[in-house]
Parts: structure tokens; C-alpha cells; sequence
């Protein structure tokens, strides 16, 4: 989820964030006590739940991140015949295809995995992944911009093309950002396989500026973060996530009595993310235990406020702040792993020519 790296942030509110070289990672691996995680640089979790797991299944657990979801895929297909791990977190939906393909993963049934909503079960009966969290790519957009303007925020894919809203919105580049990606993903959803690159045309001539990924883009171009301020970005739209409004008001000091950013929430595309067991992983015994706690009620009522995405676990509480500030899209975009498999490279080779070219 990413997708909801506000990770700089929550390392320093007692949230665990580790990294560490490939060196370590393979003396790590080697002893049975430990088992080594690869995610990418969104990753975090309270620190007493990872302690319960250590404590009950008896493994240490290092976590080596890096990067956004797509470097850290496709380092990890790079190094699948010596992992640098035992599972790896973090593949979603839209990057699915690739690492099944590559052979990333070996199957494992995860004890629990009933719980899960079978919607996000999107490789049910073969088990090579694990759903883990979902969380929606959406364009946000800043209140206070919108107010002082008088103009109504967008609200959909079409909005975003009129008159009103030229050389306001900022979006990542979907050939190396998971949303820039997944915002690529919607208007395909949205417009077919026929009609999206007109659609990327017009959004291009109405000014959509590209940037390589959400960092830059909602923390130095987005005029509604707290980056943005501090970066005095101009844009008052931004792809990022539905939780994001989340987030603003989590991390402000004082907290405020409303979000300072807004959702279009006819712009969203939903996203699910995977854990699975490496193939060649050292210690597949303390991999297996590490996915069953993924999708343990602990860990997946610990994820929305860490990674700011929603748990898939059926029953699992979401804290109030995601009902007032951050609610999952209504209705948000979707499409098959099958029918992303078959058209991402085709779809993203036509999206560079169109709009960086």
C-alpha cells in the first residue's frame, strides 16, 4: 500500500522499520532461529507485535527493505535462485503476474487463510501468495486550495480533463511507481482497452505533470501535505491513496477536527497486497510461521494505522479514524490478474509514448 509511506514518520512514534545489506540478510537466513523478511521501504509494525510473534513462534525476524514495490520485486526476481529472504511482503495486484511468472514463490497454505475474504484470495487453490492488506490508488486533493478558489474538487476520471482543472494534478510515472501504476490501471478499468490512451491524451494537454514516484510527487509537488508546505508545491491534486487523508491527521500536531486533504473517490483503483514463501528460502519452517501471523487478527489489526491500508481478515477492527477520515472506496476500479498479466508492458509502452515522449 505502499502505497502510505508516511514510514519516515511512524519510525519515529515507536513503529519498527529495518533494513540491513545483503550480507547481513545471509547470516540472518542461515540461522534457523531467524527468518528474514524482504518488503519494500513502506513496511512497519508496532513493535510489542512483533515481539508476540518472536516470543510465541521463537524466530527472530530481520527485515530488509528496499525501495518501492516494483524495485523491490524485481530485485527479488533478480536474486530468487539466492533470496535475500525467506518471504517477501509487499507484491501487489498489479505486479502479481510478474513475480508468479518468475517463479518468485513456492506454494504454502497459510493456517488462517479462511479468514480471509475470498475477493482478495486472487490466487486461491494454488497458494503461492498470501492476501495480506488492500488499500485504493486515488487522486487527493487539497481542501484548503479547492476553498480558496471556489472551485468544487473532482470527483472522477472525467473531471480530471476539464477546463477547470488544468496544470493541477500530479501523478507518478507508471513505469517505475506501484500508483502511478495503478492510476494507469483505472483509466484502463474505466475506458477500455480502446479508449484510455485518448483519455491519457487529453489529461496530458490539460497538464498532468509526472513525476517518478509518490515521494516526490505527494511530498514536494502536493500543495494539501505537510511535505508539500514545507516543499510549497503548487499542485492541489495528487495520486495517492484513500487512507491518505488518514494520515495527515494521524501524524498533525495539534490534531486537527478535519482532514486538511480530500478523496475523489471516482478515481480509485483498488489495490491488494501479497505475502509468500521465497523459493530456495533457507528457512522455510520460520517463513511458513511468519505468513500465518501476517494474517493473524493481532497483526492485521496492527497494520492500518502502520502502513495505513485496511486488514483482509474477516473481523479484524479498523480503528475509527479510517471510518471518519479514510473510508475504502465505494466503488473502485478493478481488473483481473489475468487481464493485467496480458496488457502491463503493452499498456505502460503506451502510456511512456503518450505522456513522457
Amino acid at each position: 500500500m505502499h502505497r502510505k509511506t508516511f514510514v519516515a514518520v511512524a519510525a519515529g512514534l515507536g513503529l519498527l522499520t529495518l533494513s540491513a545489506c545483503g550480507s547481513s540478510a545471509d547470516k540472518g537466513a542461515a540461522d534457523s532461529k531467524t527468518v528474514v523478511l524482504v518488503s519494500h521501504s513502506s513496511w512497519a509494525v508496532s513493535k510489542n507485535v512483533l515481539k508476540d510473534f518472536e516470543k510465541q513462534s521463537g524466530y527472530k525476524v530481520r527485515v530488509l527493505t528496499d525501495g518501492d514495490a516494483g524495485q523491490a520485486v524485481n530485485k527479488a526476481i533478480l536474486t530468487k535462485d539466492n533470496p535475500q529472504g525467506d518471504v517477501f511482503f509487499g507484491v501487489d495486484n498489479t505486479l502479481l503476474s510478474r513475480a508468479i511468472d518468475n517463479g518468485l514463490f513456492q506454494p504454502y497454505e497459510a493456517k488462517g487463510i479462511g479468514t480471509v475474504d475470498a475477493e482478495y484470495q486472487l490466487d486461491k487453490g494454488r497458494h503461492r501468495v498470501t492476501p495480506v492488506d488492500y488499500g485504493d490508488i486515488c487522486v487527493n486533493y487539497d481542501k484548503a486550495y479547492f476553498g480558496e478558489h471556489g472551485l468544487t474538487p473532482p470527483r472522477t476520471l472525467d473531471d480530471l480533463v476539464k477546463p477547470e482543472y488544468k496544470n493541477l494534478l500530479v501523478t507518478e510515472n507508471a513505469a517505475t511507481s506501484s500508483p502511478g501504476l495503478g492510476f494507469l490501471l483505472a483509466s484502463a478499468a474505466r475506458y477500455g482497452d480502446d479508449s484510455w490512451p485518448e483519455y491519457w491524451t487529453k489529461l496530458k494537454a490539460n497538464g498532468v505533470k509526472v513525476v517518478d514516484g509518490w515521494e516526490q510527487a505527494y511530498n514536494q509537488e502536493f500543495s494539501g501535505s505537510a511535505g508539500g508546505k514545507k516543499a510549497k508545491g503548487d499542485r492541489p491534486l495528487v495520486v495517492s491513496y484513500a487512507s491518505s487523508p488518514v494520515a495527515e491527521v494521524v501524524y498533525a500536531k495539534p490534531r486537527p477536527a478535519t482532514a486538511p486533504t480530500g478523496v475523489a473517490d471516482g478515481t480509485c483503483f483498488r489495490q491488494t497486497e501479497f505475502a509468500g514463501l521465497l523459493s530456495n528460502a533457507k528457512n522455510t519452517k520460520g517463513g511458513k510461521a511468519l505468513i500465518d501471523f501476517l494474517v493473524g487478527k493481532e497483526f492485521q489489526e496492527d497494520v492500518p494505522l502502520n502502513m495505513f491500508v485496511y486488514p483482509v481478515v474477516r473481523g479484524a477492527k479498523v480503528p475509527a479514524e479510517f471510518t471518519e477520515y479514510g473510508p475504502a472506496a465505494k466503488a473502485p476500479a478493478t481488473l483481473t490478474p489475468g487481464r493485467i498479466a496480458d496488457n502491463r508492458d503493452q499498456w505502460v509502452k503506451t502510456w511512456t509514448s503518450l505522456v513522457l515522449k
